[in-house]
């Protein structure tokens, strides 16, 4: 068990949810980067936001470290948009069952040899706590590779995307006879 994981159970289910919902906010308030790097490279922490706050919030958690004030290393920027990309990649399925996260974490994560990022993956594969298999290599589409998000909604085939000239919107359309507009930053 981790130290953060620790400190977490020690709370009321209230402050629980507020440290997780304000934490990596005060963090880029006080310009606490390290610390800020530290807490969104922990499966711990990564885990406890899904499962309380969901995965768009901690989707922008990573936003909010990448955009701060104070200035990450190339490396640890690096590190926090293949975690974020990784998630970003995995939200349709985590929205339905946040059970998935170590399993989807791992297998767009596993091939990458940095330090962090195999902290992470270690973490993901000791958070379970029935046998399962895990695959030796990526067995997802890797967090730095092809689409920024799935977009899940309509309730037959998509049949055309068509992708704005700012790439913030796109709009689909589906044999289910339906259009829909999407946010591409937040798959709404």
């Amino acid at each position: 068990m981790s130290k953060f994981k620790e400190r977490l159970g020690k709370l009321s289910p209230k402050k629980r949810l507020y440290a997780l919902e304000t934490l990596p906010g005060h963090l880029a308030e006080s310009v606490q980067g390290e610390r800020l790097h530290q807490l969104l490279t922990d499966f711990d922490f990564i885990e406890a936001k899904l499962d309380a706050v969901g995965v768009q919030a901690l989707i922008e958690d990573y936003d909010l470290a990448r955009v701060s004030d104070f200035l990450l290393s190339e490396e640890q920027a690096g590190t926090l948009k293949l975690i974020q990309g990784a998630i970003r990649k995995s939200a349709h399925i985590l929205e339905r069952d946040k059970t998935q996260l170590a399993g989807h974490l791992w297998s767009r994560l596993v091939d990458f040899e940095i330090p962090e990022i195999q902290g992470i993956v270690e973490q993901a594969k000791q958070s379970r706590s029935s046998p399962c298999l895990w695959p030796l290599r990526t067995n997802l589409e890797r967090a730095n590779e092809g689409a920024l998000r799935t977009l899940v909604g309509h309730t037959n085939v998509v049949k055309a995307v068509a992708i704005a000239p700012d790439g913030k919107t796109a709009i689909s359309a589906s044999d289910d006879t339906t259009l829909k507009i999407w946010d591409t930053e937040t798959g709404r």
